[in-house]
């Protein structure tokens, strides 16, 4: 089993989708806020991290059922890993290893300096910021420091997207929670699977463009739902 998760399953830990109403895009224009723009222009990295603080420094949240629920299922040996494209760290913090959280779109637990490669806890970088830092830059060699998250413009990291797409390809079953599949290349995992003859559950409370691949689709919130569904498993596996 797969396991895909987009931002609507965190969003039911208090995390802000990006893209729906009142979200951050509607304060902030996205095209402000790439990765060029990032490394070349100060002021860009200035409203990138007042962006950030505030609206997506959260490390506050916490994991909500249906995390719990894919931590579960990771316990009961019937997990080969989590694809996700949210950067918040919830996964793990469940109780699922980390190499079994594939993260597209990066961790935003973390800040990397892009000169020496040094990495800082987001907690160190936004303790700078609260303390009025505008563009913290790297306390050893004075570089760039860029949120270990995939910006716009950025490639995504090769090795994670490779071995993402290998799983999605060799899975028997492949659920999706949380994701409006309009975000490429992540949202060509459930056709991988679907195309190599893996069963889909789509678990959202919004249409997808692969609905009807879907084997099972339900329309309900994804903590309710994976509730539910670790209910039944651990019925059916107790009459074993």
């Amino acid at each position: 089993m797969v396991v895909f998760t987009g931002a609507g399953i965190s969003t039911e830990s208090g995390i802000p989708d990006f893209r729906s109403p009142g979200g951050i895009w509607d304060r902030f224009d996205p095209d402000d806020f790439t990765y060029q723009k990032f490394v070349t222009d100060p002021e860009a990295r200035r409203k990138q991290w007042q962006m950030l603080r505030e609206g997506g420094l959260t490390t506050e949240a916490k994991p909500n059922p249906a995390h719990y629920a894919i931590a579960e299922l990771d316990r009961l040996g019937i997990l080969d890993c989590v694809i996700t494209q949210n950067v918040d760290n919830l996964h793990q913090r469940a109780g699922v290893s980390s190499d079994k959280v594939l993260e597209l779109h990066g961790n935003m637990q973390w800040v990397k300096c892009l000169g020496c490669g040094k990495r800082y806890s987001l907690e160190q970088v936004k303790a700078r910021l609260e303390e009025g830092e505008e563009i913290p830059d790297c306390e050893t060699c004075h570089g760039i420091l860029k949120p270990d998250a995939v910006f716009f413009g950025e490639p995504l990291p090769e090795k994670v997207l490779k071995e993402a797409t290998y799983r999605s390809h060799n899975c028997d079953l492949f659920i999706m929670i949380g994701s409006t599949l309009i975000v490429y290349p992540a949202a060509y995992m459930p056709l991988y699977a679907v195309d190599s003859g893996a069963k889909l559950v789509i678990i959202n409370l919004s249409p997808t463009p692969i609905d009807r691949r879907a084997t099972v689709l339900i329309r309900a919130k994804a903590g309710e739902t994976m509730s539910r569904v670790i209910k039944r498993v651990t019925e059916i596996k107790g009459l074993f």
